[in-house]
C-alpha cells in the first residue's frame, strides 16, 4: 500500500516562492489523489502493492495491460511529486558544491549554462509535465516528459525535477510560467540533490 509522504518543510515555509495555499493543494490534494487512485488501481495485485514505487515505475511491463495505464499515471505522479517535494527547501537556492558541481561543469560547461538550458527546457514544455535532470548515457542530461510520465520508465535515474503543471503555480503566478522557474532557484535544495546523485555513483 502506497502512502502519501509527508512534506520535509511546512506550507508557507517556501513563501514568498510558492506561497502556502499552493502547497496545501498541490500536496493534500493533488498528491494524496494520485496516492489513492494508485492504490485502487492496484488492489487485488498484493505483489505490486509490496513493491517500491521506483521499482514498480522501472519496469512497466510487468503490469497487468487493464491497469498499466492508470499505475503509469498515477505511480508517476505519487513518485514525481514525492521526489519534487524533496528537491526543494527554505534557506536553499545558490549553486551546488563537490562532485555534483564538477559533473555539471563537465557535461555543461558551467553551472549558468546549466541553469539557463534547464530553465528552457521548463519554461518550453508543452503543456503539462516535468523537467528533469538525470544521469543516464554516462552523462547528465536534462530533459523533459509530459503529464506524470517518469525517467524511470525509460532506464533513467532523476536527481532534480521541477513541476510545470499549472496547478503547481497558476495561483501566484497566473500564466507566467518563465516568473515561477526563475523564483523555483531560490528554493532549490542542492543538498538533497547531491545526495541523490552521491546514491547513483560517480559517472565515468
Amino acid at each position: 500500500m502506497f502512502t502519501l509522504p509527508e512534506l520535509p518543510y511546512s506550507y508557507s515555509s517556501l513563501e514568498p516562492h510558492i506561497d502556502t495555499e499552493t502547497m496545501q493543494i498541490h500536496h493534500d490534494k493533488h498528491h494524496a489523489t494520485y496516492v489513492k487512485n494508485l492504490n485502487d488501481a492496484l488492489e487485488g495485485h498484493t505483489d505490486l502493492l509490496n513493491m517500491d514505487i521506483e521499482v514498480l515505475l522501472s519496469d512497466l511491463n510487468k503490469i497487468p495491460d487493464e491497469i498499466r495505464t492508470k499505475v503509469k499515471n498515477n505511480g508517476g505522479g505519487h513518485f514525481n511529486h514525492s521526489l519534487y517535494w524533496e528537491v526543494m527547501g527554505p534557506n536553499c537556492g545558490g549553486v551546488p558544491s563537490g562532485k555534483l558541481m564538477e559533473q555539471i561543469e563537465k557535461d555543461f560547461g558551467d553551472f549558468p549554462t546549466f541553469q539557463e538550458k534547464f530553465s528552457a527546457a521548463a519554461i518550453g514544455h508543452f503543456g503539462s509535465g516535468w523537467a528533469w535532470l538525470v544521469k543516464a548515457n554516462g552523462k547528465l542530461e536534462i530533459l523533459d516528459t509530459v503529464n506524470q510520465d517518469t525517467p524511470l520508465s525509460d532506464g533513467k535515474t532523476p536527481i532534480l525535477l521541477l513541476d510545470v503543471w499549472e496547478h503547481s503555480y497558476y495561483l501566484k503566478y497566473r500564466n507566467l510560467r518563465a516568473d515561477y522557474v526563475k523564483a523555483w532557484w531560490n528554493i532549490t535544495n542542492w543538498k538533497k540533490v547531491a545526495e541523490l546523485y552521491e546514491k547513483v555513483g560517480d559517472i565515468t
